[in-house]
């Protein structure tokens, strides 16, 4: 006697596709990682670029704060240099010993993270009463300065 009922062929592809869903979970929570590390990465760059643009505009303020001081003491412009000579964050010549230039160096160091009174330099020309203030500080991510020239009116 024959067979007459059709020959079957056990399911081979249920077992190929045995562990294919858990491979798919794991390439998903794969890329979903690769996006959360991405979103810290840009979270620590924005804070490093918010305290470093915090104290550009700390910098400007102590810029403009000494430039104030000198306007409203015009008799005692040229006690107000401050090694005036030198390169940029490197000055030589001497220190003043006015007491607004103390009292604003001391605000340099206690607003720029790293700065010293040797870094600041106060250049006063008493012909043109032209000031150039150059304000240094060091980061992380290198050597900061800000150089403010202006000219007071008499």
């Amino acid at each position: 006697m024959l067979n007459t009922r059709p020959h079957r062929t056990p399911s081979r592809p249920r077992r190929q596709q045995t562990g294919v869903m858990l491979l798919e979970a794991l390439i998903a929570i794969l890329i979903f990682s690769l996006g959360i590390l991405a979103i810290i990465g840009l979270q620590a760059q924005s804070i490093r670029n918010s305290s470093e643009a915090k104290y550009r505009a700390d910098a400007s303020f102590l810029a403009n704060q000494l430039i104030g001081y000198m306007w409203t003491d015009p008799a005692n412009f040229a006690a107000y240099a401050h090694m005036p000579t030198g390169t940029v964050c490197e000055p030589t010549g001497s220190a003043s010993t006015n007491t607004n230039v103390t009292a604003w160096l001391a605000n340099v160091r206690g607003l720029l993270p790293g700065a010293t009174d040797a870094m600041q330099s106060i250049a006063v020309d008493t012909g043109t009463r032209q000031v150039t203030v150059r304000i240094c500080w060091p980061s992380p991510t290198g050597n900061h300065n800000m150089v403010v020239t202006t000219r007071l009116s008499t």
